[in-house]
């Protein structure tokens, strides 16, 4: 079955710096396939692609750099300053040519917050960067429905400007065209119209989609979505109705300051959750980073002043991470010689003292906090966390994991800043908690 609709623009001019944002009336739609989808498929066509993904997500970006070539960085109008998201969307429009912004949630899901409703939403980015939105529409169930759903998605906020849609996981063609006279009665464009395809799924966990770099499969499974897309959307013309970033004059901003002047920092399989936005300002900062991999059982360079371990999957490594004695013995050398020590989520279960897996057996882990932490009972812990440390600094983060604490004794490093939560713990030059921590406040 072919779906295709012709082209009506040709693509932006590769030396202008562009964007579109692909949003959602909900979860579930199939954003992120075909975001990689259309980065492929854009990057076949020459462009320079400037892929980025609204909110604190680690696991889509990884598919993104996959698909296009470049890292994604996260834009979140929660957590970030209007200096960061400056700063990003600057550093995104002149190095490439076409961002794609691949949205969270639905269009207008965001944190709660009385009196504002879509604060850290997808819809806050476009605004903010003055870009047209794609909205994807899942149209299984759905026939004439779909024009009321869509005009009120493109009436219910006019600074958002919804440009065309994409109808996704259709039955038969005669479905497609109910759904695009429905749409054309409201004046509102389809510019692609995707049959279903079992290939348009990725494979899953509990924080979401399985790491792009766990399969050696990926690479040619983007190509196949791409293939897909490319028959059934009109690739040419989103590139057309991508439109310039809108930057304001901006400062740039402190951030999360480097933890050294040589950070070592644990990438692997199970430490993989490394914002790339942080990496640059570290970068930014003359900071020098070297990269270890706690799976291959290396030790953080012993030149390093500070080691960072990131957030990732450490719970489906434990036993090979208990085992990894170089790696081991590599941060407690380093916490005798008072360096720098600070774990973010799985890296903060690893500086632990133990780790209980999903069949209830115990891994020992660094023992250089008093922690323990258990997947025995998965308990969700999700949410966005405003937190001040001891000495006044305030940070925006997020945290998501599925870990119940069982031990956790000792200093708290942040508390939040109405003073109704504590998270994580310090102990000497060692440090962690469960929140990733995404910008200064």
């Amino acid at each position: 079955m072919t779906l295709s609709i012709p082209p009506s623009h040709s693509p932006c001019s590769p030396s202008l710096a562009k964007g579109f944002v692909l949003a959602a009336p909900h979860s579930g739609s199939g954003k992120t396939t075909l975001s990689i989808g259309l980065m492929r498929a854009l990057k076949r066509r020459g462009f320079d692609i400037s892929p980025a993904k609204v909110g604190p997500d680690y696991i889509d970006p990884q598919f993104h750099e996959v698909a296009s070539g470049t890292p994604s960085f996260n834009l979140d109008g929660w957590a970030m300053g209007a200096e960061t998201l400056n700063s990003l969307g600057s550093a995104m429009s002149r190095d490439n040519s076409l961002c794609v912004v691949e949205g969270v949630m639905g269009l207008f899901d965001g944190a709660v917050k009385p009196g504002v409703l879509g604060h850290g939403a997808t819809c806050e980015i476009a605004k903010f960067f003055k870009l047209p939105v794609i909205l994807v529409v899942d149209c299984a169930g759905m026939g004439q429905s779909v024009a009321a759903l869509v005009k009120g998605f493109a009436e219910f906020d006019k600074d958002v400007h919804i440009a065309g849609v994409i109808l996704n996981k259709l039955g038969s063609l005669r479905h497609v065209t109910m759904m695009e006279q429905a749409l054309d009665q409201i004046g509102m464009p389809v510019v692609g119209a995707i049959p279903r395809f079992d290939e348009m799924v990725l494979p899953s966990r509990h924080l979401g989609l399985v790491q792009a770099t766990e399969s050696s499969e990926t690479d040619a499974q983007i190509d196949r979505i791409a293939d897909h897309v490319e028959a059934h959307i009109s690739v040419d013309r989103i590139a057309g109705i991508a439109s310039s970033f809108t930057l304001d004059d901006f400062c740039p901003s402190e951030g999360i300051p480097p933890l050294g002047q040589h950070i070592a920092v644990a990438e692997d399989d199970a430490f993989r959750f490394f914002y790339p936005h942080l990496k640059r300002g570290w970068s930014e900062a003359q900071a020098n980073l070297s990269f270890f991999s706690p799976l291959n059982d290396e030790a953080p360079d012993e030149s390093a002043d500070a080691i960072y371990l990131p957030g990732g999957y450490p719970e489906l490594h434990a036993g090979r991470l208990a085992a990894s004695d170089n790696f081991m013995k590599g941060l407690r050398t380093a916490a005798c010689e008072g360096k720098v020590i600070y774990g973010e989520c799985g890296g903060y279960m690893t500086l632990g003292s133990g780790l209980v897996d999903k069949d209830g057996v115990r891994h020992q882990m660094a023992d250089l906090l008093p922690l323990e932490t258990s997947f025995a009972k998965r308990k969700l812990h999700l949410g966005y966390r405003h937190v001040k440390r001891a000495d006044g600094k305030v940070f925006r983060g997020h945290e998501f994991h599925y870990a119940s604490i069982a031990r956790e004794e000792g200093e708290a490093l942040y508390e939040d800043v109405d003073g109704s939560s504590r998270y994580g713990l310090q102990k000497n030059t060692v440090s962690g908690s469960f929140v990733h921590l995404i910008d200064a406040a």
